[in-house]
């Protein structure tokens, strides 16, 4: 694992009345809620990034109040047509399917 320097001031710690490597790990699972939320990654890379198991990660969506499910219209749309036997959606995503 890599590690990197991410410069704060000292005031941003009492923000969230936590000590520093609480604060840090409180980032990074905002970070990966944010960016799954977002479409950017899957559940399986947040969790991997966020150093935790994909049910934790589930659990931390549940507690940043963020859908398991990330459907665009596009998507939901297919998968529908899909379920009514109309035909083969066009393509599968890790956000199509949980």
């Amino acid at each position: 694992m890599s590690s990197y320097i991410i410069d704060l001031p000292e005031s941003a710690f009492s923000a969230l009345r936590k000590p520093p490597i609480e604060f840090i790990q409180e980032m990074k699972y905002a970070a990966v809620v944010k960016w799954y939320e977002a479409g950017m990654i899957t559940q399986d890379k947040a969790a991997e990034i966020a150093a935790i198991s994909r049910y934790q990660f589930l659990r931390l969506l549940a507690q940043y109040k963020v859908s398991i499910m990330q459907y665009t219209p596009e998507i939901l749309e297919e998968e529908l047509v899909y379920v009514r036997g109309e035909g083969r959606p066009e393509r599968l995503t890790a956000y199509s399917v949980v």
